[in-house]
């Protein structure tokens, strides 16, 4: 709590002293010290490797400056992998392997948000390689390593889009701080409604124990489990993010989108556009790209997606799961692929709204289905839930708790009705002030309602929000959140 309250009265502090200072060292100094102080208050030797990693990380950077360098660059990657595998793949080997000499490893605590920044070092790196004019102070990189809003799980920013901002001597705009407390409190929302999913309604009937406890599934059970465990993803890590985005905003700093309505999506690739987008257009952008050209065959690109996607898997956790998620999910990509080269071939453009239903339901369903690899903790779970998935005749009865299938269907239907609702507004808000003839009678109740949404949306949010916050608090139990803080 005290974390939190921390966290809280530096940010706010910070938000009034960049509304009023303008000279560029100051605001720079302070974004520094406010990031360092909150920090530290992690396990304080976690800070020792962020410099070491900071200091390294600049020194190569100056020497890819004087001369870009393969070689230079080859051993900046390799020095941040060995030190992102040291802390994050290390301890979880050594405590499989049975040798002794390893075992002291095994307790090895993971520095919070070491795979962010040095992922963020490593942009840096290949785009000094590639002759971006990047020259920034060493106070100017430590502060793109530490920046708090982003720290400990991203989104995963890039040294070009955040030079010039570090460098700006504009105050911050009241329109960039409100609209980043109001990103911050959708952000605190969908969090919440996060730890209802996983919780449950009634006490040992959320997802977690569905996953965790439960000794018999059927293949009803098991979809709602996967459905409703990306959605518990989509809202525990979308949620972070708003926050983190709409507190960066709140400094005057405008930082990668991370999630776009990936429920939306009607393609593996059109998800992958949505969903993660800060880390999965890093893995596009230096992996499958720089790989997929030093070849011009069909089978070598598709080689190197599915191989990109196996290390965006074993980004995550270096285990068999996750390696066969990510090796499930390269493999719908390439699918996807072959069926788009296939419709050209036989010019067949289906556009019809049948066609758009069929497709995003397919989607949605192979998107689900990969989430139990994401999840479950052992392989033989895994294989057990797809089984039972596969076999028709498990579908006749169900398990789990019709509670659970109330919420993770209310919190769907919820979320989508909010997105076509916000959608309308927008639209019709956009039509009145394009046109400023008379009005018809019949669009008067719209008209004030999307005229006066900042009156009526904040009462119904809090609401929502008490509801939410007082149904998970009746559940009586607490499910792990922020998940993405594990990776």
């Amino acid at each position: 709590m005290f974390q939190v309250v921390l966290y809280g009265l530096v940010f706010l502090i910070c938000v009034v002293v960049l509304a009023k200072v303008h000279e560029r060292s100051t605001r720079q100094a302070i974004l520094l010290c406010a990031s360092y102080t909150l920090y530290l208050t992690w396990i304080h030797w976690f800070v020792l490797v962020l410099l070491v990693s900071t200091a390294m990380n600049f020194v190569i950077g100056r020497r890819l400056r004087r001369n870009a360098s393969s070689g230079v660059l080859a051993v900046g990657i390799i020095l941040n992998v060995v030190l992102l595998s040291t802390f994050k793949y290390l301890p979880e080997t050594s405590a499989s392997i049975p040798f002794s000499s390893l075992q002291r490893f095994s307790h090895i605590a993971m520095p919070i948000g070491l795979s962010f920044w040095t992922f963020q070092a490593m942009s840096y790196l290949f785009d000094l390689y590639r002759d971006e004019e990047l020259d920034p102070s060493y106070v100017e990189f430590a502060l793109y390593m530490v920046f708090f809003p982003v720290t400990i799980s991203g989104p995963v920013c890039r040294m070009p889009d955040m030079l010039p901002q570090f460098r700006s001597e504009e105050t911050t705009k009241w329109s960039d701080i409100w609209l980043g407390f109001r990103r911050i409190a959708i952000g605190i929302l969908m969090l919440q409604i996060a730890k209802l999913l996983g919780q449950g309604i009634l006490a040992g009937d959320g997802i977690a124990s569905g996953f965790d406890r439960a000794t018999h599934l059927t293949g009803i059970d098991v979809w709602c489990l996967a459905f409703g465990y990306g959605l518990q993803l989509f809202f525990d890590f979308a949620g972070y993010s708003h926050v983190a985005i709409g507190a960066a905003r709140a400094l005057g700093i405008a930082t990668p989108e991370n999630f776009a309505r990936p429920f939306a999506s009607t393609t593996p690739s059109i998800f992958w556009t949505r969903w993660h987008m800060s880390l999965s257009f890093w893995i596009r952008d230096y992996v499958f790209l720089p790989l997929a050209v030093l070849r011009r065959e069909v089978w070598w690109r598709n080689l190197m997606l599915i191989i990109s996607m196996v290390l965006f898997g074993l980004w995550h956790k270096a285990t068999l799961l996750f390696l066969f998620w990510g090796l499930y999910h390269g493999i719908l990509l390439v699918l996807h692929r072959q069926m788009q080269q296939l419709k050209i071939k036989l010019n067949w453009d289906p556009s019809s709204h049948l066609w758009a239903a069929i497709s995003w339901i397919t989607t949605i369903s192979l998107i689900s289905l990969g989430w139990i690899f994401f999840r479950a903790q052992t392989w033989s779970k895994a294989t057990t839930m797809l089984s039972e998935v596969a076999s028709p005749l498990s579908y006749g009865r169900h398990f789990l708790s019709g509670s659970l299938y109330v919420l993770i269907f209310g919190v769907a239907f919820g979320y989508a009705i909010v997105l076509l609702t916000k959608d309308a507004l927008d639209r019709y808000s956009s039509e009145l002030s394009v046109d400023s003839g008379t009005i018809p009678s019949a669009s008067v109740p719209l008209m004030f309602i999307a005229r006066w949404r900042w009156y009526w949306i904040p009462p119904l949010y809090i609401l929502t929000l008490l509801f939410v916050s007082i149904a998970t608090l009746s559940s009586g139990t607490t499910a792990a959140q922020m998940m993405y803080g594990n990776f």
